[in-house]
């Protein structure tokens, strides 16, 4: 928890303590970064209020919250998500099994509700937990109490760092609200994505339009203010400060400060100039997870079928960087470790385990109660959509004449007939594995390597 001895600690000025780092002066640097005079704090909104949005927002409360005229943070969700019966009552049981909890919310006179509407007596509201520090996509995970908005031009307007929570379906609607409120702005400010997924454009070329562009085509904020926070992390263990690492990727001139003022002694922030490649990666390894899922669920978490179906999704996994980065070999460690701690524990696995075991369906959409919006969905569609284009056909050794380059992932095929035309059940993914003609995973790996599938025009460069 943030406050033992091993993470906080409190100097004799008073100044919060980070094993050697005194955050204090953290906040200061950046501060003074940023042109902000003494009496004007540093204003961070949280733009969505998802599990991974929540926790980050949680996290730089946490640290910096104690210096109140220095610092302020809020989150901004919409108001109106009731929360139903059934996640009343479990909130509750994890309220009484948590005395630190249990003593908060007494404290606050914020108990009563939740015995309420354990009994049905009333009605919770998704904005109204999370200000107790409950997000409605993770309530096994308390989190710290936090000021929450539900007035978008409120929460934004005069804020210094926005920080993109949404899922990437609503991201270019919500900032183009957004764009509206900044029109009288003179400072611009620093956008910080979280989000992982794509859309895919056919004009005036087939390319990928991640999160961060849409950012910047509603917006105007230019570039190099727009940057991308990602990792091999589970929201609720970073949280719980299990240790974990993440890269902010774009342009030099924040992205070193950013991860300096991120980085924690469990949350370890590298920096990186490749934006655009490793959100792309980010929403990929999404797609893969699904499969994972179904398959762990339909052999009974078979560690044989599940290894099978490792080695051929990461071989597709392969092939697609080579097409969409000019030094791929750079990408395989954040990927692949992207991708097993999804695999693991992420709500995309979870999502496809689900579907198989017949709990859920798609006709409850891509948005699931407790675990909130299933990127992974979209990003199925996006990938296929742009990799079945034949202005991109390449020319197998083995082919005689040029083939889409969906053609080479029969993983990726087989997503899209299940989730996006629904012309397969989800056996179909395990019929995909056992295919005789498959080819054997290094093949794919060894033809990606020896062609020239780069091309640049994928991710909008020249």
């Amino acid at each position: 928890m943030v406050g033992s001895i091993e993470a906080k600690s409190l100097l004799s000025n008073g100044s919060v303590h980070h094993n050697g780092l005194n955050l204090e002066e953290k906040l200061d640097d950046f501060r003074r970064l940023l042109g902000k005079s003494d009496k004007d704090p540093l204003r961070i909104v949280s733009v969505g209020a998802g599990a991974w949005g929540s926790v980050f927002s949680a996290l730089l409360q946490e640290s910096y919250g104690s210096f109140r005229d220095k610092f302020q943070i809020r989150i901004w969700r919409r108001a109106g998500r009731a929360v139903d019966r059934e996640t009343a009552e479990h909130l509750f049981e994890v309220i009484n099994s948590r005395e630190d909890i249990l003593r908060r919310l007494i404290r606050r006179c914020a108990y009563l509700k939740y015995v309420e509407a354990r009994l049905g007596d009333r009605t919770l509201y998704a904005d109204e937990i999370l200000k107790d520090g409950f997000c409605l996509n993770m309530v096994d995970t308390p989190l710290c109490p936090l000021k929450v908005v539900t007035n978008l031009q409120e929460a934004v307007w005069d804020a210094d760092i926005v920080v993109n929570g949404l899922p990437s379906t609503e991201t270019r609607e919500v900032f183009e609200e957004i764009s509206k409120y900044w029109k009288e702005r003179i400072t611009v400010p620093i956008i910080i994505s979280l989000s992982k997924g794509i859309e895919t454009a056919l004009e005036p070329v087939p390319h990928i339009i991640t999160p961060t562009k849409m950012i910047h085509q509603a917006t105007g904020v230019p570039i190099e203010n727009v940057l991308y926070l990602g990792g091999p992390n589970i929201a609720a263990e970073i949280y719980n400060k299990e240790y974990a690492n993440a890269r902010i990727c774009g342009a030099e001139k924040w992205r070193k400060p950013l991860a300096k003022f991120l980085r924690q002694p469990h949350f370890i922030v590298w920096d990186n100039s490749d934006l655009v490649t490793h959100e792309v990666m980010g929403g990929l390894k999404n797609v893969y997870a699904i499969g994972a899922g179904m398959v762990a669920a339909l052999t009974n978490e078979s560690a044989t079928s599940k290894s099978v179906y490792f080695a051929h999704c990461t071989s597709e996994m392969i092939f697609i960087t080579h097409l969409l980065a000019e030094e791929p070999e750079k990408l395989a460690g954040p990927l692949l470790a992207d991708t097993y701690v999804t695999l693991l524990k992420g709500r995309n696995a979870w999502y496809g385990q689900m579907l198989a075991k017949g709990e859920i369906n798609r006709d409850m959409g891509d948005s699931i109660t407790g675990k909130g919006m299933i990127q992974g969905v979209s990003a199925v569609g996006a990938f296929y959509q742009l990799l079945s284009q034949s202005s991109l056909s390449i020319l197998p050794s083995e082919e005689k004449k040029p083939i889409a380059p969906v053609e080479s992932c029969p993983i990726l095929k087989t997503l899209y007939k299940i989730l996006i035309t629904r012309e397969q059940s989800t056996q179909a993914i395990l019929q995909a594995l056992r295919d005789e003609t498959l080819n054997d995973p290094r093949d794919r790996i060894e033809i990606a390597q020896s062609h020239a599938f780069y091309r640049p025009s994928l991710l909008g460069q020249p």
